[in-house]
């Protein structure tokens, strides 16, 4: 290996991986790495198990390093790693974007500071600031605060306060704005068509309000911004990082990129062409290990990073000053938790939050029978989540449903079982539904046409149905009750059952 007949270069370029790891405790690589240099690691759902745990795992990794920046991606809502066994406690950013009562949302991001900081995390990757212009993104969506950029704004910067102020750095993502695309960046790269003037007033207000709210650290996306650069990504491109985030905006922080493995770039560039094309182009640090988790990745790209030095490819200058950044956050995060002062925690601001933001629409005409005096038959409409969520994290109404209505019945339908039997739907949810009521439960249903087409032939069946949107609502509002909950968090299947049982 390059690393091993350079080592300041090793350790330079060790300061700037952020890698991720298998397991719930620690491997000697990664431990051998942290005494080598390494200034941060990224915990995924697979390193959880329970808090207790979690805290015994960042302790033997702080003991490499007492200021060792500990990484996590708890958006809360439907992107969480924290609790992806059990669903989140904490509805997600679109759900208090409809509440938007920004004292709320700063009660909620101090609640989740608190959890993070018990177990010895020190940066969230969240919130997204990203203005869900395009109601048909494939990897936004409720990760959003909404499509208006005054709302997602005031939510950036309370959430920020609100987290920071628990004792853990906030991270403002994805720059310069990933919700106007149309394509996930877990697989392909999109493209923001908008030009300058229409980005500076949609797209850059919410991490302008995030800068001013003290965030210290800004996060990339992997996307094409023709406006200011029309060859390369953002997480690639001077023009993006060095021009517009730092000389225009003025942000001083640290810039780290969303995971490296992603193919909007790792396709095209492949991970260690990403990798030194990142920190070349002016981020700090490099987010690897969603799904490149191996000591080998580590060892791959800290090879690279040297390798871009000697050959003149990254001047060491550069890797330098990334490297500082990273200590200079570190010492700063180590502080930030220090100085927080425990105070009484809000009992329950999750479900309460996630219950303001159920809102109801009845069709007038349709009679429907709400609050349920009958046990229900509950269909849900499951599509294929996008990488950023974890698949084994439980969503539904029907399991809270059922805790509280025991008689309750179920079944879930994913794309595939529906379009494998054409008698499916008169099998599975409207024969068992036959003297129940009929809850028809989606997610993201506008933006997924089958499951519209499902709804629709279940609503024109049993037009008494009651539908839950757990998703972002689309235009439609079918069934004689339809209930949006903003988000398939486990507080929100939570309300979502509450409201049917007791009629709001």
């Amino acid at each position: 290996m390059v690393e091993n007949n350079h080592p300041e270069l090793m350790r330079l370029a060790n300061s700037v991986l952020q890698p991720g790891f298998v397991g719930t405790t620690a491997p000697d690589w990664l431990l051998r790495r942290i005494g080598d240099g390494l200034g941060s690691v990224v915990l995924f759902g697979r390193n959880i198990e329970t808090p207790e745990q979690v805290g015994a795992l960042t302790a033997s990794l702080r003991a490499e390093n007492p200021d060792l920046i500990v990484a996590i991606d708890e958006e809360a809502g439907d992107v969480t790693r924290l609790e992806a066994r059990n669903g989140s406690s904490w509805p997600g950013n679109l759900a208090l974007g409809v509440v938007d009562d920004i004292d709320l949302t700063e009660q909620v991001a101090r609640d989740i500071g608190r959890a993070l900081r018990e177990v010895g995390v020190s940066l969230n990757y969240a919130p997204s600031a990203d203005v869900n212009s395009n109601p048909m993104n494939p990897v936004i969506g409720v990760r959003s605060f909404g499509s208006r950029t005054d709302v997602v704004s005031r939510h950036t910067a309370a959430w920020i306060r609100g987290l920071q102020s628990a004792g853990v750095a906030a991270c403002a993502k994805h720059f310069p704005g990933h919700g106007d695309t149309d394509i996930d960046s877990h697989y392909a790269l999109p493209q923001a068509k908008a030009d300058a003037s229409a980005i500076a007033l949609t797209a850059l207000p919410p991490f302008i309000a995030a800068m001013e709210a003290g965030v210290r650290t800004v996060m990339t996306a992997h996307m094409l911004t023709p406006a200011y650069d029309g060859h390369l990504p953002a997480t690639l491109s001077p023009r993006i990082i060095n021009d517009l985030l730092r000389n225009d905006l003025g942000f001083t922080g640290l810039v780290v990129t969303d995971g490296i493995e992603m193919g909007a770039v790792s396709a095209r560039y492949g991970i260690t062409g990403a990798t030194v094309s990142a920190v070349a182009g002016g981020c700090d640090a490099v987010c690897v290990g969603g799904e490149s988790a191996e000591e080998s990745t580590t060892v791959e790209l800290t090879d690279a990073l040297v390798r871009a030095v000697l050959d003149g490819t990254l001047p060491e200058q550069r890797l330098a000053e990334a490297a500082a950044r990273v200590h200079e956050f570190a010492a700063w995060s180590a502080k930030l938790a220090r100085d927080f002062t425990p105070d009484e925690q809000s009992v329950d601001i999750g479900l309460v939050a996630a219950r303001r933001a159920v809102t109801v629409h009845r069709n007038q005409g349709a009679e429907a029978e709400i609050p349920l005096v009958r046990d229900a038959h509950v269909v849900e409409l499951s599509p294929v989540t996008n990488l950023a969520i974890d698949g084994c994290t439980p969503w539904g109404v029907a399991d809270p449903l059922r805790v509280l209505q025991p008689g309750t019945t179920s079944v879930r339908i994913g794309e595939s079982e529906f379009r494998g039997a054409k008698d499916l739907l008169e099998r599975a949810a409207l024969a068992p539904a036959i003297g129940r009521s009929l809850v028809i439960v989606v997610r993201d249903a506008a933006r997924n046409s089958w499951m519209s087409q499902a709804l629709d032939g279940l609503v024109r069946r049993r037009p008494d149905a009651l539908v839950v949107e757990m998703g972002v609502p689309g235009g439609a509002r079918p069934g004689a009750v339809y209930v949006t909950t903003h988000g398939a968090t486990r507080v929100s299947g939570i309300a979502a059952a509450e409201f049917l049982l007791g009629g709001g």
